[in-house]
């Protein structure tokens, strides 16, 4: 079975096409920086890879130009759409609907759209995705994947707010979780290299969007992100966790609207707000020239890192691992670096040469005294929905 897994982020688009069940790849691909005139497109078919930088404005133009290139005479590897027998999408944000791989119907479209103010970076882009690969691939199971369902094993005391009551039990008003995928599929990488079932692992996600979760034999307990996926870490234009009284005071002292308040914390925050760009490679590179504002944002948002590092270990009661993955965790040694610095009390050294070495796969970076094991464990949610997608389908 070919299944194209399409995994939409709020300024990148993922692909894969996969064989399963033997989870053979065919090709992969990463559409970068949406929305921008110098977007870069990436299409790689084994060791031949086609790059492009070109306008790309949006996800349906992303969209478009992945059917051209698996379909191209150089560098595709289909004659024809109609060889994709399902299509895995990513969704955000599944509210408490979804708790797990369904179908794609007229209904959980709407529904995916229903939640849009939650995840506004995201589901839109998640809905468009699945819109237009409907129109593509019209023959294909269209099926969604959602980011919160790994995260319905916290318990009460994790996902409840403590607003009245009636807001959870009537309006299910609440703690969700977001990068349930890729926590679910780095979680099993990483018992599976340390050699065991059982344990307590804190996984970090970091890239345009950031996340922590703690997880205790192979089950989310706790989850940075809440009720949409804004708060917790510091990220490429999110403010992350942010106490509420600013909202009001923008709103009293400034004049803005609700929508406008949201608008910044959602797009113009993070470290879009302290630094001018949202880049982690361009931050990294102007502190490396002595930029004080990028100099401080790094540091900032390692700070905050360490700091759901210290309350999940306490919530975990001990921490065997920590894992770090996504873009910016697994390519930036300076964010690792940052995020363990000053760690011993917590039994977390980092070993700066291992940490500097550029590898493939699984690796661990802690230094021999170490208490904890720190692991880089490279994301594969492609692989995680394709293999979600193939046992829906009853395969």
């Amino acid at each position: 079975m070919n299944i194209l897994v399409l995994n939409a982020g709020s300024s990148s688009l993922k692909y894969q096409l996969i064989s399963m069940p033997s989870q053979e790849v065919q090709c992969i691909g990463l559409v970068e920086r949406i929305g921008m005139r110098d977007a870069i497109f990436t299409h790689e078919r084994g060791a031949q890879t086609h790059n492009e930088t070109c306008p790309i404005i949006d996800h349906t133009v992303a969209l478009k130009k992945v059917e051209t290139a698996l379909m191209h005479s150089e560098y595709g590897v289909l004659k024809s759409v109609d060889e994709i027998d399902a299509v895995g999408h990513r969704v955000v944000h599944g509210g408490s609907r979804f708790t797990k791989t369904v179908l794609i119907t007229d209904a959980v479209k709407e529904n995916i759209k229903e939640l849009f103010a939650l995840a506004p970076l995201h589901n839109p882009a998640n809905l468009t995705g699945i819109e237009v690969a409907q129109r593509v691939f019209k023959n294909a199971k269209q099926a969604a994947i959602f980011d919160t369902a790994f995260h319905q094993t916290m318990p009460r005391e994790a996902y409840q707010y403590a607003i009245p009551n009636k807001y959870l039990l009537e309006d299910e008003i609440r703690a969700y979780g977001f990068h349930g995928t890729s926590h679910k599929y780095v979680s099993k990488q990483a018992f599976q290299y340390l050699g065991k079932s059982t344990g307590k692992i804190i996984t970090i996600h970091l890239g345009n969007g950031c996340s922590i979760s703690a997880i205790k034999d192979g089950k989310c307990v706790e989850h940075s992100m809440g009720l949409g996926p804004s708060n917790g870490l510091i990220m490429g234009t999110r403010a992350g966790d942010i106490d509420q009284s600013v909202i009001f005071h923008l709103q009293k002292k400034f004049g803005k609207t609700a929508e406008e308040v949201n608008h910044i914390l959602q797009k113009e925050s993070g470290m879009k707000g302290l630094t001018g760009h949202s880049d982690l490679r361009d931050i990294g590179n102007l502190a490396a020239k002595g930029n004080k504002d990028c100099i401080h944002a790094l540091n900032l948002a390692a700070h905050r890192i360490k700091k759901y590092i210290g309350s999940y270990t306490a919530i975990l009661n001990g921490l065997d691992a920590i894992v770090f993955t996504a873009g910016i965790g697994e390519n930036s040694s300076l964010m690792r670096t940052l995020s363990c610095k000053n760690m011993e009390i917590m039994g977390i050294a980092l070993d700066s040469e291992k940490n500097m070495l550029r590898t493939k796969g699984i690796r661990d970076i802690q230094h021999k005294t170490s208490r904890v094991k720190i692991l880089i464990v490279p994301t594969n949610e492609e692989i995680e929905i394709a293999t979600q997608t193939f046992e829906l389908l009853g395969n």
